[in-house]
């Protein structure tokens, strides 16, 4: 292409200079030529500007995030994602996908791995087009807009009924019977010590039964 172009600007040059009809005849023939094989040329192919992020391929593995932390305002559903140095990658490597129930985090290449978050079935709906992710110093905030204005107890459903499950174990009509239930699960997920203390307390509270329902001697 680009010699055909200095072809043609020296054939345009030697045509100012000719004197003689033929060889004048000549040259614009020539001319013709060469701008009709410039113009059936195809296009130069232009390079892309590739960023660093890009040029790199999706290497290393995969880590699902479990750590995170949650606030809210009037409007917001805010989570905290802690991710060192998230700060330096361009904002196509940080991407969320909101539905009405969940958003999906996905950070690529940082730092030779990818990291991904999953939220289904949230508590309430949230506005799909106002929720928003913002990238900050070593951590990402999700910004899921609240459809009502209203407080939300915990982030999702499931937390929510196994809230409730619990609170069912030890919240009954009989004080006693709610009393042993929470006895129960602190004996079962309490350590060595716990576990010492409560079976000392039922032993006591046993043996002061027994003494309570002996009869009297008259």
């Amino acid at each position: 292409m680009e010699e055909l172009q200095k072809d043609l600007e020296e054939v345009k040059e030697l045509l100012k200079k000719a004197s003689r009809k033929r060889i004048h005849d000549v040259l614009l023939a020539e001319k013709n030529k060469l701008e009709k094989e410039i113009k059936n040329q195809p296009p130069p192919k232009i390079k892309a500007e590739i960023s660093e992020e890009e040029r790199q391929p999706a290497t290393g593995y995969t880590v699902k995030i479990n750590n995170y932390a949650w606030d809210q305002s009037d409007k917001f559903v805010k989570i905290y994602i802690t991710l060192s140095g998230v700060q330096h990658l361009s904002a196509e490597n940080v991407q969320v996908r909101f539905t009405e129930r969940s958003f999906d985090l996905f950070v690529k290449n940082l730092n030779g791995k990818n990291y991904s978050m999953t939220f289904n079935n949230l508590l309430k709906p949230i506005s799909v087009e106002n929720s928003s992710r913002k990238i900050k110093t070593d951590m990402v905030l999700i910004l899921c807009r609240k459809k009502q204005e209203e407080k939300w107890e915990c982030l999702t459903q499931v937390e929510k009924e196994t809230k409730e499950k619990e609170k069912a174990s030890y919240d009954t009509s009989d004080p006693s019977e709610g009393l042993m239930n929470l006895l129960k699960k602190m004996y079962a997920e309490g350590d060595d010590e716990m576990k010492r203390t409560i079976n000392k307390a039922w032993v006591e509270s046993r043996e002061k039964q027994t003494k309570e329902d002996m009869p009297l001697d008259i």
